[in-house]
C-alpha cells in the first residue's frame, strides 16, 4: 500500500497497524543515501535524521532532488549506495504498513469512494464488520459523504486529493510522506487539505511534505529541509530557515531567486 491517511479522536483509538504498544518505526535515519543515473548523482545525503513529532517540510529549487528522497525514504525506489532505517531496522512489510505516501497527482482506485477506503482498511487486516463504520466516519471527515456511491475517478482533483489523503491515513501511519499535495489545488481545497494534514499531526504521525509554499510551510512546518542539486543544504527549526536561512542557496530562493 504505497499510494494509500480519519480524525484525530480515530487515530488516537488505536486503529491501523500502528497500534499502541508496537515500537516507533522512528527515528528514520539515512547514511551515506546516494541515487545515480548513468553516473549522475542526483542524491547525495551522507546523514539524515528525521525524528518523531514535529513535521518536516521539505523545500528547494525544481530539479533538487526533493521527490527522489521521499521515494528512498519509502522504498519506492532503491538508492545506488548507503542505508535507510526506521528505529533502527531495514524496510521490511511490517514497516512497510506503517509508513504511507500521497502524490502529487493522486491515486485513486477505479472503483466507487466508499470501496477505496474500504479496500485501504481490509488491507491492513482489519475485519469487514469493523470496516462499515470506520469507512463511514473517514468519509464524514474528508467530506466526501455525499459521494460515498460515485466513482473515485469522476470527482474533482482536491476530492480526489482529499480521498488520497483519508486512505493514506486510515491506518494511523507511524509516517506518512507527502509530495506537493497540493500543488494543483485552489485556495479552498488547499485549506481543506492543510486541515486533514493538521489532524495527522496531532494525531501523532509524523509528516514529511515537499512544498514550494512559503505560506504553506510556514503554517504546517516544525522544520524545514532545504535541497539544492541533491544535497540537505539545511535542517533547521522553521521561523530560524525564513529569519536567517544559514546556507546563500536558502537566501537565494527565499528571495526569488534562480537557483541552478
Amino acid at each position: 500500500m504505497h499510494d494509500e491517511v480519519m480524525d484525530s479522536g480515530m487515530l488516537g483509538r488505536g486503529y491501523g497497524t500502528a497500534a499502541a504498544g508496537q515500537p516507533s518505526i522512528l527515528p528514520l535515519s539515512a547514511r551515506d543515501l546516494d541515487y545515480s543515473v548513468s553516473g549522475k548523482r542526483l542524491v547525495d545525503i551522507p546523514v539524515l535524521d528525521l525524528v518523531a513529532g514535529q513535521p518536516t517540510l521539505v523545500m528547494g529549487p525544481n530539479g533538487a532532488g526533493k521527490s527522489l528522497l521521499l521515494r528512498l525514504l519509502h522504498g519506492l525506489i532503491e538508492p545506488s549506495g548507503g542505508t535507510v532505517l526506521f528505529g533502527g531496522s531495514p524496510m521490511n512489510r511490517a514497516i512497510r504498513q506503517r509508513q504511507a505516501m500521497v502524490f502529487q497527482r493522486p491515486v485513486v482506485l477505479r472503483r466507487s469512494v466508499r470501496a477505496n477506503i474500504d479496500y485501504a482498511l481490509a488491507a491492513h487486516g482489519i475485519g469487514r464488520r469493523e470496516r462499515a463504520g470506520r469507512v463511514d466516519e473517514l468519509l464524514r471527515m474528508g467530506e466526501l459523504a455525499d459521494k460515498a456511491g460515485q466513482p473515485a475517478r469522476t470527482m474533482s482533483s482536491g476530492e480526489q486529493q482529499r480521498l488520497a489523503l483519508v486512505r493514506a491515513i486510515a491506518a494511523a501511519p507511524d509516517l506518512l510522506f507527502l509530495d506537493e499535495p497540493t500543488s494543483s489545488l485552489d485556495p479552498a481545497a488547499t485549506q481543506m487539505i492543510e486541515a486533514l494534514v493538521q489532524r495527522a499531526i496531532a494525531a501523532g504521525t509524523k509528516i514529511v511534505m515537499i512544498t514550494h509554499d512559503v505560506g504553506q510551510a510556514r503554517r504546517l512546518g516544525g522544520e524545514i529541509l532545504f535541497m539544492h542539486r541533491g544535497q540537505v543544504v539545511e535542517q533547521t527549526p522553521c521561523p530560524a530557515f525564513f529569519d536567517a536561512p544559514v546556507s546563500e542557496a536558502a537566501r537565494s530562493f527565499l528571495a526569488g531567486r534562480l537557483l541552478l
